[in-house]
């Protein structure tokens, strides 16, 4: 008995001893954490990079979207192959996307200095070439740089949209990808602008633009002496014989923007710098030319319609500078066919969108275009919101680009057609918009677009290998196309 109780107290004593030992090991007071800090000068969502008077804000958007209609996402059905009409066509296509953006803010003595970055992620459906056998494009994933400049001063470095532009891009009310009448550099274009800001919402604006860097570039620059009749009626009227790049596109602009609206006038100059009318130099070059664009937009904000509703409008003229109407994603060249009354194989309509033309010998003839775009908007309730939209342009050759470009349809045409490659093209189309918390938005949009082609009768065309098409008689007539957007966006 005396051992067990010996053997007790001397358990207790080392675990009094270990505790002891134990509990000094411990700090007295916990040591102090530097926590992220909300920074409040920006607005919601900034903080304080840890140890910096950086203020940063993380944000973007998931997407998932479906396409009834063949018409990718989100165009006109066009081309190989959504414009076949065939057994090549995808009846629905879908597209998933990541968009990530980083927003950083720093004030100093000469004002904030302000970087941004948007990055994109995307993996859409796979499309057919050919047949028989057929190819299937690469369903892979693809990244895309859309925003990445810096901010000081009133100048802005890097890549971004154009000052040229509507600040809705070419989406009045929502709509496809595709819609004319005014420029859209949505995915961003590399430049150096400055913005000098008068107070009450009143700015101007003037950047010097590398057009080449935008999605697809610049327009056509038609040298018809090498045309084909295989490319013909693909709507390609010849090499797009651009030489090196001289001088970046001049843009300027004035905005109003108040609690009422938004009302802003831009203007740009494009040089038009050909390379050479053969395959080397000793051929000879046309003369450069300078092209032009001039555009109006407005937007009236708050109308007796409801609260959040909203029009917007803008119209533009081009001579030689096309892309600032049938913009950057808008296709430069495409066929589209279906089916025909005329005892022809099928019809086909097909288009060239250029801002010049040259010939052996000639100098550059620009094509002139006009166009309009708007939109209105109607908020039923803070989570259901429709609209309806619309755009019509239209592009004229000049006479000697004309008949440079009919000289070549010559090789296809049967007796009776008439050639002439000036085009008119409408969107018209409506949506609606569900979102059931903020943040995340359900939408379902209809489109229809038409061609309007200025061509007539019949060709004898050699076919097209990349949509099945054979050699054989078409009609040459208007086309059009419907398609239907299903989206789901999460905002964040």
């Amino acid at each position: 008995m005396k051992m067990v109780k010996s053997l007790l107290l001397g358990t207790a004593a080392g675990l009094i001893a270990v505790s002891g030992a134990q509990a000094a090991d411990l700090p007295v007071k916990a040591k102090a954490v530097e926590y992220v800090k909300i920074c409040s000068l920006y607005g919601a969502g900034f903080y304080y990079m840890p140890g910096t008077d950086t203020c940063i804000k993380l944000g973007g958007y998931l997407r998932a979207d479906a396409i009834l209609g063949g018409a990718g996402d989100y165009g006109f059905q066009q081309g190989a192959n959504a414009g076949t009409n065939n057994r090549l066509t995808n009846y629905y296509t879908g597209r998933a996307r990541f968009d990530f953006n980083v927003d950083t803010r720093t004030a100093t003595e000469y004002g904030v200095v302000r970087t941004y970055a948007d990055m994109v992620f995307t993996w859409d459906s796979q499309t057919v070439t050919g047949s028989n056998p057929s190819t299937f494009s690469t369903g892979s994933a693809s990244l895309g740089l859309y925003h990445a400049f810096i901010q000081f001063a009133g100048f802005t470095f890097g890549r971004t949209v154009s000052i040229f532009d509507a600040p809705w891009q070419s989406y009045p009310a929502g709509g496809p990808d595709t819609i004319p009448g005014g420029s859209n550099h949505t995915n961003g274009v590399n430049q150096v602008a400055y913005t000098a800001d008068f107070g009450q919402g009143i700015t101007a604006s003037l950047a010097l633009q590398d057009e080449t860097s935008a999605n697809n570039g610049q327009s056509n620059l038609w040298n018809v002496s090498s045309g084909t009749a295989a490319q013909f009626v693909t709507g390609v009227y010849g090499a797009n014989d651009w030489g090196g790049t001289r001088s970046p596109d001049i843009i300027g602009q004035v905005r109003v923007d108040q609690a009422w609206g938004l009302a802003q006038i831009s203007v740009a100059a494009h040089d038009l710098h050909p390379a050479y009318y053969g395959a080397t130099e000793v051929t000879g070059h046309p003369s450069d030319k300078w092209g032009w664009a001039v555009q109006g937009a407005l937007s009236i904000k708050n109308i007796p319609t409801g609260a959040g509703d909203n029009i917007n409008l803008q119209a533009v003229y081009t001579d030689g500078a096309t892309r600032y109407n049938f913009q950057s994603l808008f296709p430069q060249s495409f066929f589209m066919f279906s089916g025909s009354g005329a005892g022809a194989y099928q019809s086909t309509g097909f288009a060239g969108l250029s801002d010049g033309v040259f010939g052996v010998g000639t100098g550059i003839d620009t094509v002139k275009t006009w166009g309009l775009r708007g939109g209105y908007t109607h908020n039923w309730s803070p989570n259901w919101a429709s609209a309806v939209y619309g755009g019509y342009a239209q592009l004229k050759y000049g006479t000697a680009g004309k008949a440079l470009i009919c000289g070549n349809f010559a090789a296809i045409a049967l007796a009776g057609a008439t050639c002439n490659p000036d085009f008119n093209f409408a969107v018209i189309g409506v949506n609606t918009v569900w979102t059931p918390v903020k943040g995340l938005a359900f939408t379902a949009d209809v489109s229809w677009s038409h061609l309007d082609q200025k061509y007539s009768g019949t060709i004898a065309s050699p076919g097209i290998a990349t949509a099945a098409k054979p050699a054989a008689v078409y009609e040459l007539k208007d086309q059009n196309s419907v398609s239907m957007l299903l989206r789901a966006q999460r905002n964040f």
